[in-house]
Parts: C-alpha cells; sequence; structure tokens
C-alpha cells in the first residue's frame, strides 16, 4: 500500500513545467533532447525509483556543504548561488569558495559506486557545465567534487577557466535557440545509439522515429499523432 503512495508522490511532484530558457546543465547536451523538452514532446515516464535517487543525492549535497561550512581553511562565500539574470540562461551554483589565496566555484556531482570507481577523469558534460560558472561568475578556478552514493568516498578536480570552451557553449545553445523558435528539430547526434545519452534519454523512441536529419516540428507532430507514441 505504502509502495503505491510513495510512487505517487515522486510521480506527480516532477511532473514536467513548461520550459522556456536554457539551463546550464543544458551545455553540452543533445540538442535534440533539449529541443524536445521545450516542446513538451512525448516521452518515456521516469521511474519513481529513479527520482528517489535524485532526493538521494540532494541529500548528499547538503551533508558536503554542512562539512564545508565547518571546514578549517575553507570559507564559503556564498552557497546555492544562482549566475547573474541571463535571457536565455539560468542556473545554480553548489557554492563558491575561497581557501584565503583564491575562488573557486565548487559543483557537487554524485553517482553509484560502479561509475565511481571507473572515475579517472571529470566528465566532459560536467566540464561544460562548470566552465559556464566560471564564465558568468568571472572566477577563474573550479572544482569538480564527485561523491560515491554507496561509499561516500570522493574524488575532485580542480579546473582553470577556459574562455574558448565557455564561449563555444554559449554560441552552440544561441543556435539551437533560434532552431528552437524555428520550430526545426535538430540532427540526431552522429554517435546515436552508442552515446550515453541515447541509452538513458527519455526521448529515444521518437528521436527514432524521426530520423537522422533536421525536421519541421510540426509535421513531426502530425506523424507522433498518427503512429500514437
Amino acid at each position: 500500500m505504502l509502495k503505491e503512495f510513495i510512487n505517487q508522490f515522486y510521480l506527480d511532484r516532477h511532473k514536467d513545467r513548461k520550459k522556456t530558457r536554457f539551463y546550464i546543465t543544458d551545455a553540452g547536451k543533445c540538442r535534440r533532447s533539449v529541443f524536445f523538452k521545450f516542446k513538451n514532446a512525448p516521452k518515456k515516464e521516469m521511474e519513481a525509483r529513479i527520482l528517489r535517487l535524485f532526493d538521494h543525492g540532494d541529500y548528499i549535497h547538503m551533508l558536503i556543504m554542512k562539512s564545508l561550512f565547518s571546514a578549517r581553511g575553507i570559507h564559503v562565500v556564498s552557497s546555492e548561488v544562482d549566475i547573474p539574470p541571463k535571457t536565455i540562461i539560468g542556473g545554480r551554483a553548489d557554492a563558491i569558495i575561497s581557501d584565503g589565496k583564491e575562488l573557486y566555484v565548487v559543483d557537487i556531482k554524485s553517482m553509484n559506486s560502479m561509475v565511481f570507481r571507473k572515475l579517472e577523469e571529470p566528465k566532459p558534460e560536467n566540464i561544460d557545465q562548470l566552465q559556464l560558472y566560471l564564465h558568468f561568475f568571472k572566477i577563474k578556478k573550479g572544482i569538480l567534487l564527485y561523491v560515491s552514493k554507496d561509499t561516500q568516498d570522493l574524488k575532485e578536480f580542480i579546473l582553470d577557466y577556459d574562455s574558448n570552451r565557455a564561449k563555444r557553449l554559449l554560441q552552440e545553445l544561441s543556435e539551437l535557440k533560434v532552431k528552437i523558435d524555428a520550430d526545426t528539430i535538430p540532427s540526431k547526434l552522429a554517435t546515436w545509439p552508442q552515446n550515453w545519452q541515447c541509452r538513458y534519454c527519455q526521448y529515444r523512441d521518437i528521436c527514432h522515429m524521426a530520423g537522422e536529419k533536421p525536421i519541421k516540428w510540426e509535421k513531426f507532430k502530425k506523424k507522433i499523432q498518427t503512429e500514437k507514441v
């Protein structure tokens, strides 16, 4: 009995809201999946179990921040800090800290122990997000802190601001915004379906249906309705 109530709570709480702008987490992502999210396209429903794992990750963030606030030699300048207001992109960094000499933007990522053990360098998509935080906050250094959900082990990577990478990411988002406004679905990823994003994508079915090349959204919507995806 309780299982059904708990599952429904998570499903109700995570109902989609209309997406009207980009977020830092969209940086480096498959452009087609971001497009579909803007258009509220049909997708595979996420399991309540996965949504609970997201909550678990939030609690891990809270525990890490609690230790940072009390740690010697580190000063938390700000936590849960929004980037300066932008028209097409928003985001919130986990923390900005100081070691007394330099400022760092901190981005905390939690993952299962199997993925954590194999992690030898930061994930490219995480680097992309951190680079945009550094860009908007005008801070030269950032830290990606990875936490194993199962063992609480930590791995950290200190990165320097890369202006070229940040500007490229912003340019890609600007180009995607043009496609969204023009109702043109972007091309499929060249690495589909091997790309890790494809394996976990909620839009995998309709992406396959759309084909490889750009296609008009209104035309594709009719195809979706006809085939009842």
